[in-house]
């Protein structure tokens, strides 16, 4: 990999990562970025974690061996048909796009497409931009890779280890299959959480829902606040299996509202036992396409100086608090005291701090 000459179309959090990564896990020396921001490619350059900078694509791109492609699904099949004929031979490009069905079908209706292999890091984070990226974005999250008609077993295996090399867990996925999970598990939920947060906005007559809309119902909405940018774009690419998904969701609603008109117990109690049992049943080890709240509730009284308390100890012990307030709606959670931090990192660290000295803390 130190050999390699590699490009990234797009340097924002996925791209800026990448890069990150490239450096500092796998020692790639040549890396090249195509950004129309040029504050990102200046703090790129000044960091060193890219050789040069460009607004557009020239003979550094196409000299490239690997190419990533990180910008919206509609961005980057532009891009591809700048480079199909322009690359060099053995060249492999590849994105980083929510959905593949898309970009797959149109590298296949290609007549001689470039190699292309289709991926997808299952990860993020809240805010977006380079200087929101860090190197290890990657570790332990799953990295999908679909295979086109340009791409081969070789190709794959040196784009597969490649992204192992960036602390990622890569999969194979049929473009299809994997659209249809996506749809499933991160795609629907967001037009759901959003539809939840509307459907209080448009009830919230007296203007009161907005101040006790926290604990709980903040929980579960807060993939809400997602950019509307990104989401549409991400909806207009995958909108069948996005529909058939609303459709299976609405049945199970209207299912579940004929148990209610009929008393019916026993479903009611079943529907929130199978709910719970396979949800209790994720894994908290590895990173998903929903990122994490990253959040501690700690049950501790409310007195003068205790914010600032376990402020200071976890300061004191190298930990970085993004935010720390009482909750003051707060049914169905226990404890008072919310405390947001960066990373899954400082949640471990802060919760084995805080419960060691005796403190109860919950995970959220």
């Amino acid at each position: 990999m130190v050999d390699k000459k590699i490009s990234v179309i797009g340097l924002g959090l996925i791209g800026g990562s990448i890069v990150k990564a490239l450096r500092e896990r796998l020692n790639v020396s040549d890396i090249t970025a195509i950004d129309n921001n040029v504050e990102s490619l200046n703090q790129a350059l000044k960091e060193g974690y890219i050789s040069r900078g460009f607004s557009k694509l020239n003979k550094y791109i196409f000299d490239s061996d690997i190419i990533f492609i990180c910008t919206p699904v509609k961005v980057t099949i532009t891009y591809l048909d700048a480079l199909k004929n322009n690359v060099k031979d053995g060249c492999i490009i590849t994105d980083t796009s929510s959905t593949k069905g898309e970009i797959v079908n149109y590298i296949n209706s290609m007549e001689k497409p470039p190699c292309f292999i289709g991926g997808h890091p299952m990860t993020g984070a809240e805010k977006t931009g380079f200087t929101s990226s860090y190197g290890h974005l990657f570790e332990n999250a799953y990295y999908i890779l679909s295979h086109t008609k340009s791409s081969t077993e070789n190709t794959m295996e040196t784009l597969y280890k490649i992204i192992e090399g960036l602390g990622a867990i890569p999969l194979k996925l049929n473009a299809q299959i994997h659209d249809k999970i996506t749809a499933t598990i991160s795609h629907a939920p967001h037009v759901i959480a959003s539809a939840l947060v509307n459907l209080v906005k448009d009830s919230d007559l007296e203007e009161k829902m907005q101040i006790l809309a926290a604990g709980g119902f903040k929980d579960i909405t807060r993939i809400a606040s997602s950019s509307p940018q990104m989401w549409e774009n991400i909806v207009l690419s995958n909108k069948e299996k996005i529909q058939k998904i609303i459709f299976d969701f609405i049945e199970t609603l209207q299912s579940f509202i004929e148990y209610i008109d009929n008393n019916d117990s026993k479903n009611i109690y079943n529907f929130f036992e199978s709910a719970k049992l396979y949800r209790d049943s994720f894994s908290n080890n590895r990173k998903g396409l929903i990122q994490p709240s990253n959040e501690l509730v700690v049950d501790v009284i409310d007195k003068p100086g205790i914010i600032g308390e376990i402020a200071t100890l976890l300061g004191q012990n190298g930990i970085n608090i993004k935010n720390i307030n009482v909750s003051n709606s707060r049914e169905f959670e226990q404890g008072c005291l919310r405390i947001t931090l960066p990373d899954s990192y400082s949640v471990d660290a802060s919760f084995s701090l805080l419960t060691s000295i005796g403190y109860k803390v919950f995970k959220i």
